[in-house]
Order: C-alpha cells, then sequence, then structure tokens
C-alpha cells in the first residue's frame, strides 16, 4: 500500500518538492487508521488526516509537498505555510522558518507538537514570515514503532528502516577530538558516511534551496532549547543571538520552561558529531536549534514504565508538553517575524 502511494506521490510530484494539496489530500484520505494503544497520541494515518482538513480549507495558505522519499519509499511530507498575497516591504525578504520534528523513530511528542503548531499557523499565518512544518523526517522508523505497540513489543527504535541514526549523518563536526572519545566511544560515534541516507539527503536539499533563516528540530526527551555546537566546545559567531531567541522561547514557555544552552557545553564530556544542527548552521547559516521537548514520560510511581521505551520519550498524557512546545514555536515565529535582520 505505502509503495503504491509513493509510486502515485512521485507522478504526481516528479520533482518532489512542487505543491499538491489536492493530491496531498486524497493521500491522507487513503490512510488506513487503526485503533492502538496509545489514545492520547495520533498514529502517522491519523496526524495526516488532522493535516488534510486545513489542506483542504486553506489552499493558498498551507501548501503540501514532498520534501523526499524514506528507504522504503515513503513520502517524506513538508507543509508550507504564509499569508496569501503577502509580499514583504521592498529591500526586506521574507523570512523563513523550517520546523521539523521526529528525526528519532520512539520520539513521537514532536509530531504533535508540529502539527498543533501547523494548525496554529494555519488558521493565522504571518505576515512576512514562510513558516515550513515537516511532521516526520522518519515515517519509517514511525511505522516500524507503530507495529511494534501493535504486537506488544517494547524495543528500542532510533534509526529510520536501515537502523542509521539520522542524527548523525551530517558532514559537519563529524570528527571527533575530545578525549572522551576513547572513554565513551559510543556517544561519539557517528553513521557510516555523511548523508549516507535518503532522509538526511532530503533535509539538506530543502536547506540548500530555501535557506532558512531559523530551523527548529524537535527531539524529545530532556527540558533544554540547544543550539550549535553540537560538534565543538568553541562558540559559535551567532552564539549571542541564538541565546537571545532561545531566551525568547522560554520566556514563552510558563512554568516548566526549558533551557537555552550550547549542546556542546551541556555536559563536559558530552559533544554530538555529524548533527543537524551543526549541518543547518555551518552548511547554510542557518541559526538552527534542537529542542528537547519533555522531561521525559518515566514515573518512578509507575514500575510499568520503568523498562518502556517509549514511555520514557512519550508522557503517558502529552496536552502540556505539547502546549510548551506550541508556546515556544509561536514566540520564535513572531520574533522572527520583528526583529530577525
Amino acid at each position: 500500500m505505502w509503495l503504491l502511494l509513493a509510486c502515485l506521490a512521485h507522478a504526481l510530484d516528479p520533482a518532489g518538492g512542487a505543491p499538491a494539496p489536492v493530491d496531498y489530500v486524497a493521500w491522507a484520505a487513503a490512510e488506513p487508521i487503526v485503533a492502538h494503544p496509545e489514545p492520547a497520541y495520533h498514529y502517522a494515518a491519523e496526524l495526516h488526516r488532522a493535516i488534510a482538513p486545513l489542506v483542504a480549507a486553506r489552499p493558498g495558505v498551507v501548501r503540501p509537498f514532498v520534501v523526499g522519499r524514506t528507504v522504503n519509499g515513503r513520502p517524506i511530507w513538508g507543509f508550507r505555510v504564509s499569508s496569501p498575497g503577502d509580499a514583504p516591504a521592498p529591500g526586506l525578504p521574507k523570512k523563513k522558518l523550517l520546523v521539523f520534528a521526529q528525526i528519532h523513530a520512539l520520539e513521537w511528542v514532536p509530531s504533535e507538537i508540529a502539527v498543533a503548531f501547523l494548525t496554529e499557523i494555519a488558521a493565522h499565518p504571518l505576515e512576512g514570515v514562510e513558516i515550513t512544518v515537516i511532521p516526520s523526517l522518519n515515517p519509517d522508523g514511525r511505522a516500524k514503532v507503530e507495529a511494534d505497540l501493535l504486537a506488544g513489543d517494547n524495543k528500542y527504535r532510533r534509526g529510520n528502516a536501515d537502523n542509521v541514526d539520522l542524527n548523525r549523518d551530517f558532514p559537519v563536526n563529524r570528527e571527533a577530538k575530545a578525549v572522551w572519545r576513547h572513554l565513551i566511544p559510543g556517544r561519539y560515534a557517528t553513521s557510516p558516511a555523511p548523508l549516507s541516507q535518503p532522509e538526511s539527503r532530503a533535509l539538506d536539499a530543502l536547506a540548500e534551496t530555501e535557506r532558512f533563516d531559523v530551523a527548529v528540530s524537535l527531539h524529545s526527551f530532556g527540558g533544554f532549547l540547544y543550539y550549535p555546537w553540537a560538534g565543538l566546545w568553541e562558540r559559535p559567531k551567532d552564539w549571542a543571538e541564538m541565546q537571545r531567541l532561545g531566551l525568547v522561547m522560554q520566556a514563552a514557555m510558563g512554568a516548566h520552561a526549558y533551557k537555552p544552552r550550547q549542546l556542546a557545553r551541556w555536559g563536559f564530556f558530552f559533544r554530538g558529531h555529524g548533527m543537524e544542527i551543526d549541518h543547518l548552521y555551518g552548511t547554510y547559516g542557518t541559526k538552527a536549534f534542537l529542542i528537547e521537548t519533555t522531561r521525559s514520560g518515566f514515573s518512578l510511581a509507575r514500575p510499568e514504565d520503568w523498562g518502556n521505551h517509549f514511555r520514557w520519550y512519550n508522557p503517558k498524557e502529552p496536552e502540556r508538553h505539547v502546549r510548551e512546545g506550541l508556546r515556544a514555536l509561536r514566540a520564535l515565529a513572531h520574533d522572527i517575524g520583528g526583529r530577525l535582520g
């Protein structure tokens, strides 16, 4: 079924980037809905059924496109949102914000936040800012987790269909230099080669074409608003502006706000090599953030959660965490429209 739909999407959108709102609605309607054991979360088909009415109702505002295709041929859907007829003032190009979620298979809260953000901006698009939302960069990995949940299998899944960690598949800052690489080599591992996976290449091609001003990669869990560098202790040249943007998001979040921090300085022993935020910033100058949403769904009061991989990354009730992430993205988008130069 997926292969047939992927071929259909390719025939309708051979360039992999042209708007196809009617075709997306048809595609979403064809996705089967199943009962599942996580009723507070949407399965992928349910996410697309939630998005499809936005596309149908606001064709000039919400424009779906195929970012690329996965190892198994699934389309990676993106959605561009902007005010109809919105034209920036002379000499002031329209700002561009990218929000993408679920680079890791088990991290579902990010997709819930991405769809909530897409729903809000579809209803109230911001003037002067074009926002691109990718609810799931790793549909193959998500499909594996969905199958695990339906089968009652408790499996740890991070990668794509080839079991490659997409968050270690980028070319910038891949070389491990810290002495800690000898003591905890697993923390310093990268993928077989830079941009080895179609999902990573799709994100890279989009970033090269669009040249986003700011990008946000939504993860879980941890409760931080990270920015580059992830692979270097040194401060990036734009660290003051990225720290300011982090504080803007933090101030909007409320009582459980996350902390902005350079990722490599989360802990003196930690480096993240080949990560997406370093690539987006180092290659394209995009001020990039990795937001670790939630502080885990694990609870000492629920022994059944202790060894549950899905619950570690996804709280049983995600609503509050979705609201917090939505507030952060909303504040960031408004700031970009009003202040970024």
